[in-house]
């Protein structure tokens, strides 16, 4: 018999024999060389059951247990976070920041837009719990809306494309309830239709003290939109009326006879999403888009009614009646609860409980031996307060006045840990946050100016317009100063300006009230 090692086989050529048996001729067997080794034994293999939690009780069981080499970081709570509750009710959204980057969070199943933010505003270390909102947001068509406080957020989820972009996003809304907080100003007098009070007597004002402030409820709204015609790219200027009974449209002008009325759509049954970007993808004719679409459908662009308004402050009136229309009494008491909530984690509040805001400011008089007074006189309150800036920038000058032992250094970079310090993100960047956050009086924020070096840019919010104050750094006697009305007011730094100018105007329409903060989740 010839034996031939190959590899672990071995071949048997003719006339051979094997274990005392002989082999015929042309006959070629492949055997492996380990079949009869008694020293080598097989790895026998583990049944992995179909059920996942069973499948893994049985491997853990059949494995020995390897220690844990860094225990600390077991009690990690972004290590606790990620993983899956013990409660079944529990599911995953994943929430986007305003710099793009995202955080899965586990929800209950009936977890509000209010929870939600609050549960956000704990894990990304937010300094207040104020003006937050949750966006849902049509990065393809264009579209966002503010998710209401007390809208459950997996049902709107459930409403979405599984093949589509759409996303939540977490980050500032101050105009969320502006109309409550200035109602007689809000809806101009041509916006507000007479036609159910006529014989009431009644005026815009008389309208919207009984309706928005009593009852929560808005009164009838008219006015001329641009609509996109469906399946075409023209658009259309039509005559509109916002009623409790749902959006109608004129056939004939500004006609209000029930027989020139079309319905359009029904309120309980929509949603109103403002449209950015609306020129290039819609060819809107003016930047102030919005639309319309069934709240229950995932979002098609034929389910689409696109309106457009002739200016920010039109469409603004617009997308707010529809939501007071919708939801009425609820958004009040949406309101309510978010004034009650704390308002700072930091521990703003006075020690009286109440907070801090510009109506707690009053003019005072410490030049008496009595001790202080408040100014009633608003003439004599505006003197004050001129003299007050003046001594301010005596006393600034004086404190100044001492050699500066870094001449050659470059100014104070204390402005880039401020939360309204955007860095160097364009014009275009910095509108587009603000729109997004709500256009307030006294929103702003700090960039750095693209066209003049080491300069900066103050934008500010007013009458729904973004505007915009170059912030020129200069120097005197050695030292490095910022100021925005050539060199009448000198700051030192950054941080200085904002905080003289949140309770002073100078050359600004109104003081800065609300940050633009942009948070990474």
């Amino acid at each position: 018999m010839m034996e031939v090692a190959a590899g672990p086989w071995t071949e048997v050529f003719e006339g051979s024999e094997r274990n005392g048996e002989s082999l015929g001729s042309s006959t070629l067997t492949l055997a492996p060389l380990v079949a009869d080794s008694p020293s080598i034994r097989r790895s026998q293999p583990i049944f992995i059951n179909s059920n996942r939690s069973k499948g893994v009780e049985s491997f853990s069981s059949s494995v020995p247990s390897i220690p844990n080499p860094f225990p600390e970081l077991s009690k990690s709570p972004v290590l606790i976070s990620s993983l899956p509750p013990q409660t079944s009710d529990k599911h995953l959204i994943k929430v986007y920041g305003e710099d793009s980057h995202s955080r899965s969070v586990w929800v209950s199943r009936g977890a509000t837009a209010r929870e939600v933010c609050h549960m956000l505003v704990q894990t990304a270390h937010c300094t207040d719990e104020e003006n937050w909102a949750l966006l849902e947001v049509h990065p393809v068509l264009g579209l966002e809306r503010c998710l209401e406080d007390h809208e459950v957020v997996l049902e709107v989820q459930a409403t979405w494309s599984l093949k589509g972009d759409t996303r939540f996003v977490f980050c500032k809304n101050y105009a969320k309830y502006e109309f409550f907080r200035k109602p007689m100003l809000f809806f101009p007098e041509c916006m507000i239709s007479d036609s159910a009070d006529v014989s009431k007597g009644m005026t815009s004002s008389e309208l919207i003290q009984q309706n928005l402030l009593k009852s929560g409820a808005c009164p009838e709204i008219q006015g001329f939109l641009h609509v996109k015609e469906a399946s075409r790219k023209a658009w259309k200027k039509v005559y509109f009326f916002l009623r409790r009974s749902g959006l109608y449209c004129s056939t004939k002008g500004s006609s209000k006879e029930p027989r020139h009325l079309q319905y359009v759509a029904d309120l309980d049954d929509l949603n109103v999403y403002a449209v950015v970007n609306g020129r290039k993808l819609y060819g809107a004719p003016a930047d102030f888009t919005f639309c319309i679409k069934p709240s229950k459908n995932p979002v098609r662009t034929q389910d689409l009614k696109i309106l457009c308004a002739e200016n920010e402050q039109t469409r603004t009136c617009w997308t707010s009646a529809f939501r007071l229309f919708k939801y009425g009494k609820q958004l009040q008491c949406n309101y309510q609860l978010s004034k009650s909530a704390p308002r700072s984690l930091e521990g703003s509040k006075l020690p009286d409980g109440k907070s801090k805001s510009e109506a707690s400011l009053v003019a005072m008089d410490f030049s008496g031996k009595a001790g202080g007074r408040v100014i009633q006189n608003p003439t004599e309150a505006q003197s004050a307060e001129r003299e007050e800036g003046q001594a301010w920038r005596r006393r600034e000058a004086l404190r100044c006045s001492l050699p500066n032992l870094n001449s050659g250094a470059r100014p104070s970079s204390i402005h880039k840990s401020q939360p309204w310090f955007h860095g160097g993100v364009s014009r275009k960047e910095a509108q587009r946050l603000m729109e997004k956050q709500g256009l307030v009086d006294g929103m702003f924020l700090i960039r750095e100016s693209q066209q003049h070096a080491q300069c900066f840019v103050l934008e500010l919010c007013y009458k729904l317009k973004a505007r915009h104050y170059l912030v020129i750094a200069c120097e005197d006697s050695g030292r490095k100063y910022f100021t925005m009305d050539d060199g009448l007011t000198l700051f030192i730094d950054l941080l200085q300006l904002v905080e003289f100018h949140q309770i002073n105007k100078g050359i600004l329409p109104v003081c800065l009230k609300h940050p633009c903060v942009c948070v990474a989740l």
